[in-house]
């Protein structure tokens, strides 16, 4: 039997894979059935798609996405050499997105019926077409700068979405008047079930983690930046030991944080985050401002005690800082710490 939490997931994939197919045949004519992965063990792939192409039809296993973000691209190329052919249905792909699908060789259904498949005696390619434009929605107070820290908050530790306001408001420094809208954006966006009337969970928690990493790259990360800098030796940065990092205080995120718990990754670019003020940091670690600099200092932004071993951010956030990179081996990274420190938490 499947949970109550996949239930709602595989309702909501369905529900846009069943509207993109219904923009493809008015826009093209081509019609298509969505089938929703039979196995419930088989967590690979979302389902597929029976493509009726007239004189043939075409299978393609599916992979479904609200909207299709650049951290996901590394997960649907290691699906498309497990899953042949593969295709990508999501409400929303942005140009660019689609041109990396093409180069190699996923295949996409968005939500305005544009798509692209390229297989064996099949290649089909129509796009320029826009998604219906709805009325502008309210925006959702969980995911501006204030909701995203303490959605942080709430996704780092499993029992706070039960907390009274007011203790939630405390342990994350959000005025106790943005609480209620945080949460009420939370429920209203599918993140949350009420389990009795004291007590609620997370639910969907992948997809929320997901749509947190995109706001806090878009929407809070850059607003945290403190400066760009180098350091007056760079031979310093061959080993982590020679700075002054303090849990609590000063710690590292990132690359450096990745390279400290996986002894994997060697750091190549620098993020910090710091409650300390730009003129004794600079002091401390004498740096030079650098625009194109490879230490980058960010506000910590959460509380938390100063008591642990090593002295940098929360694994759930060196991970967003991976994910949130270009660079394929931090992306590799990544998935490691994923897999090692948090699929448990969730995926289960």
């Amino acid at each position: 039997m499947f949970t109550l939490r996949e239930h709602r997931v595989m309702v909501n994939e369905t529900e846009i894979a069943d509207r993109a197919l219904v923009q493809l045949a008015d826009h093209t004519g081509l019609t298509g059935t969505w089938n929703l992965r039979s196995d419930q063990f088989d967590k690979g792939i979302d389902g597929s798609i029976d493509l009726d192409l007239g004189s043939t039809q075409a299978h393609f296993y599916v992979e479904v996405k609200t909207e299709l973000r650049e951290y996901h691209l590394p997960r649907l190329i290691e699906l498309a050499s497990k899953y042949q052919p593969l295709m990508v249905v999501a409400e929303r792909i942005f140009p660019k997105l689609k041109e990396k699908l093409r180069e190699h060789k996923i295949g996409y259904l968005d939500g305005a019926g544009n798509i692209y498949v390229h297989t064996e005696g099949n290649y089909i390619w129509l796009d320029g077409r826009k998604n219906i434009e709805q009325e502008a929605p309210v925006t959702n107070r969980a995911f501006t700068k204030t909701g995203l820290r303490t959605v942080f908050y709430l996704l780092w530790h499993n029992d706070a979405i039960n907390m009274p306001y007011r203790a939630l408001a405390k342990a994350t420094g959000v005025a106790l008047g943005n609480i209620r809208n945080i949460v009420l954006g939370l429920e209203q966006a599918g993140f949350i079930l009420q389990i009795n009337e004291k007590e609620m969970v997370l639910q969907n928690k992948r997809a929320l983690l997901e749509r947190w990493i995109a706001g806090y790259k878009e929407t809070l990360k850059p607003l945290l930046l403190i400066g760009k800098y180098r350091l007056n030796k760079p031979e310093d940065l061959m080993n982590l030991d020679n700075f002054p990092v303090r849990a609590g205080e000063t710690v590292w995120g990132g690359e450096p944080g990745a390279e400290l718990i996986t002894n994997y990754l060697n750091a190549k670019e620098f993020t910090v985050y710091t409650t300390e003020a730009k003129p004794i940091l600079m002091q401390k670690w004498r740096l030079l401002p650098d625009a194109k600099g490879n230490i980058q200092f960010y506000e910590k932004f959460w509380q938390d005690d100063a008591d642990q071993a090593l002295p940098i951010a929360p694994i759930l956030l060196i991970y967003a800082d991976l994910m949130i990179t270009d660079d394929p081996r931090n992306r590799e990274t990544a998935e490691r710490i994923y897999n090692e420190y948090l699929k448990q938490e969730y995926e289960y």
